[in-house]
């Protein structure tokens, strides 16, 4: 049993692929610049929001100023439109509810900007299920580097003694539990593909949230 569990976001507890697509689109409709697929934008996402802009902005747009108002132009947009279509995963918040009651610490580490992992988690899952949410914060370097991780896992009082267990859907979440020396759990329902999670080196794959629920509590 792993007593304590850190959960990716995006991809893994909520799909919010849709909202981050539409509100990209928007700011790319109001430029003139091509649109993108939510296929492709499953592809942006991961590493942070600065590096979504970056990479749905036109390689002509992606001066620091440039870059550093669209920045600012896709938070506003998505901040308006991030509860439109996003939605938790079919059997999540009752799997979390029973991972809580059976005595599992949770805690949430995104990429996502800290206010907007906060404000969504808050709106789809219970108050108490969560230890600690986490995104991203100004001073502290994106995932997979290990930083965020360790500071997180210093809060909740656990070191890498194979009591911990991270949780995501992508190549970047395997990393991220690697470097902080955790075992990882790729899941196949988000953004990315088996094939992924697997060359990366995940150590479990879960198809749906009571495979998970197993591994999390063997």
């Amino acid at each position: 049993m792993y007593k304590t569990v850190l959960f990716d976001l995006d991809g893994t507890l909520l799909n919010t692929i849709d909202d981050l697509a539409d509100s990209a689109n928007r700011v790319c409709a109001a430029h003139g610049w091509p649109q993108h697929t939510a296929a492709q934008y499953c592809y942006f996402v991961g590493n942070g929001i600065p590096k979504l802009v970056e990479r749905f902005s036109p390689a002509d747009c992606r001066s620091p100023a440039q870059l550093a108002a669209t920045l600012a132009e896709f938070d506003a947009v998505y901040g308006a439109h991030m509860h439109d279509k996003t939605a938790p995963y079919p059997g999540m918040p009752a799997m979390l509810a029973r991972l809580k009651a059976a005595g599992v610490q949770m805690a949430v580490f995104s990429n996502k900007a800290d206010e907007f992992a906060r404000a969504v988690v808050a709106r789809y899952f219970d108050a108490d299920l969560f230890t600690v949410v986490r995104g991203a914060l100004p001073d502290v370097p994106t995932k997979p580097a290990p930083e965020g991780t360790r500071a997180l896992m210093a809060r909740l009082g656990v070191g890498p003694d194979g009591s911990v267990l991270y949780v995501g859907d992508s190549n970047v979440d395997v990393e991220t539990a690697h470097n902080a020396g955790l075992p990882c759990c790729g899941v196949l329902w988000g953004f990315r593909t088996r094939e992924e999670l697997q060359t990366a080196g995940a150590e479990y794959l879960a198809a749906d949230t009571a495979a998970l629920e197993k591994i999390v509590l063997g």
